[in-house]
């Protein structure tokens, strides 16, 4: 393959799901600011883990936005099961991966890594 074909080869999508995992657990245990007044910050908890019924993905993971206060804004995690809805059906599926928004908690479907880096 010449240079000027590799240039205008798009990447596997294998090969964008490898790069992205391995950028999502490279994040662990990085916290950075994002303004400039380094008041709101961003922190990675990213840890690989064996498969599991309620985490299929094999990641156990948070990803956090915080005000000065240190309070949490804005996230997705894993840590433990939400309600899908208030109604009946809601009470039988209870996934792991789900959104916080200030103090609303939402079910996630989590799709892959590159899908969680973009959805945050």
């Amino acid at each position: 393959m010449s240079a000027s074909d590799k240039c205008c080869t798009l990447p596997d999508r294998k090969d964008i799901q490898d790069h992205a995992l391995a950028t999502l657990l490279d994040l662990d245990g990085v916290t950075f600011f994002v303004d400039t007044e380094k008041s709101y910050w961003v922190k990675f908890r990213i840890v690989p883990i064996q498969p599991t019924p309620e985490k299929p993905h094999g990641l156990s993971y948070t990803i956090t936005l915080h005000e000065p206060s240190g309070k949490r804004i804005f996230g997705y995690d894993n840590a433990h099961p939400v309600q899908a809805s208030a109604g009946p059906g809601g009470k039988k599926a209870r996934p792991y991966d789900h959104m916080h928004r200030e103090d609303t908690i939402r079910p996630y479907g989590f799709v892959d890594a590159a899908t969680l880096l973009a959805d945050f």
